[in-house]
């Protein structure tokens, strides 16, 4: 008796279980991705069906950005457009998630066929004509945005004009055009390679579900094309590097210092970065520090910041624009010379860095070799992302000279400290020679260090 009562117990508990789950199942509420999936007759149903744009997507027939960093990585088409997660719902929340897709890309929204949807005015990157997609409402930006050195790269495109013996970029022959823009410009962005998507050397496409990021990352979007020097050096990555301090003491991220106006322009051009006064300066932080002690005091106007305070930095060289790329691999390295800009910056000597200039850079497009190569030196004013207070050159041993690990020593074994200047001899080719002749630092430095 009592083990047929326990088996109707047992009967009726499993009854009333599957009642509820049944229940639970019907009341539970269909996602959205889920009700995408069965009706795509729209924009935002065809980009939220995962499945649907698997078997949509064209294969990628254009290669992947290159640049100093390298490869970007490989992101499949569908992966690239497809809206969801968290970033997607809180995109569909904010103001610009109510403005419509057709507003911003074009093209014919409530279809389910593609070439449809995408024809007309359809455009794949609305920023990429900032005055119709963002002018509206961010007026104030876009009017700037044709003087962005962040995005025009104003400093790289003169650099490659004087080289080949022309006045400006634009009247470089097409063909130098096409290079630049397959191998130069891929870290060079437009509004939404910091705020929506992921910038092309980091692969395209949407990087949060189409949710607007006011305050791009530092890692996922600044770094992902200042790898190969800012991040590099920022995060202390080089080997017997250390972070830097404004990283690991305050916790700055890029736009601390690099603010709006910095990164957007002011409606300007400059021929390079240095020449704009809306870079950040020592000095907003740290006033007065040409009479913070007596080194400074010493060396105020004749060196800058970085020559004491800097660590070593990536340098690499001799670049093959569409061929063998750097044939002087990244390296870690550390050269004072002389300032190859002092009508920018006004110090007698400065930090360099070996860039990718060679006189054959571009002889896959036509030049094989750049008539007035000299017209800029192959080792540049540089500004490492590396800071720290205590170095090797400002921090001595107990009993030492303040100079000790900076002065070359001629006395001391092997000319102590010689490694750290720019010398002819340290340039190994010819041409490097002859375009660098007026910053080496022979003839230069006081009497008795040479």
């Amino acid at each position: 008796m009592k083990k047929a009562l326990l088996f109707w117990i047992c009967l009726t508990g499993i009854v009333f279980m599957v009642i509820l789950h049944t229940a639970c199942v019907e009341k539970r509420p269909v996602a959205e991705s889920d009700r995408a999936a069965t009706k795509i007759d729209s924009c935002a149903g065809c980009h939220t069906s995962y499945q649907t744009l698997q078997e949509l997507a064209d294969p990628d027939t254009d290669p992947p950005a290159e640049g100093c960093g390298g490869a970007a990585p490989h992101i499949e088409p569908f992966d690239r457009v497809f809206l969801g997660g968290p970033g997607f719902e809180q995109f569909k929340n904010s103001i610009h998630g109510q403005i419509g897709c057709t507003s911003c890309h074009g093209g014919i929204d409530n279809t389910a066929d593609k070439q449809e949807a995408h024809s007309g005015n359809f455009v794949k990157s609305p920023s990429s004509v900032p005055e119709a997609a963002c002018g509206d409402c961010h007026y104030d930006i876009v009017g700037n945005v044709e003087g962005s050195l962040h995005q025009q790269g104003w400093g790289q495109k003169r650099s490659v004009a004087m080289r080949l013996g022309y006045d400006s970029f634009d009247q470089l022959p097409d063909r130098i055009h096409e290079g630049y823009e397959q191998n130069c410009a891929t870290c060079h962005a437009d509004c939404g390679s910091c705020h929506v998507t992921r910038p092309p050397a980091a692969g395209g496409g949407l990087a949060r579900g189409h949710d607007f990021q006011r305050t791009p990352d530092t890692r996922d979007v600044c770094v992902s094309c200042h790898s190969s020097r800012g991040g590099h050096a920022y995060f202390g990555l080089g080997v017997g590097t250390s972070p830097d301090v404004h990283l690991t003491k305050a916790g700055f991220v890029c736009t601390d210092c690099h603010g709006q106006k910095n990164v957007h322009g002011d409606g300007n051009i400059y021929a390079t970065r240095f020449e704009s006064p809306l870079n950040p300066s020592c000095d907003d932080c740290h006033p007065g520090m040409e009479d913070g002690n007596a080194y400074h005091q010493a060396h105020v106007g004749d060196l800058d910041c970085y020559v004491c305070h800097s660590q070593a930095y990536n340098n690499c060289g001799s670049c093959h624009v569409g061929g063998e790329g750097a044939r002087i691999p990244s390296h870690l390295s550390f050269k004072i010379g002389m300032n190859p800009i002092p009508e920018n910056k006004p110090y007698r000597m400065a930090l360099l860095r070996r860039t990718l200039a060679a006189p054959d850079t571009w002889s896959n497009y036509g030049v094989e070799k750049a008539e007035n190569f000299d017209a800029k030196t192959t080792y540049n004013y540089t500004t490492p992302h590396n800071i720290q207070k205590w170095t090797s050159r400002t921090q001595v041993d107990a009993g030492d000279t303040c100079y000790a690990n900076c002065h070359i020593r001629p006395d001391a074994p092997e000319n102590h400290n010689r490694e750290l200047y720019l010398f002819e001899k340290d340039l190994k080719e010819e041409w490097e020679k002859t375009a660098n002749k007026h910053i080496v630092v022979d003839g230069r430095l006081p009497e008795g260090w040479e």
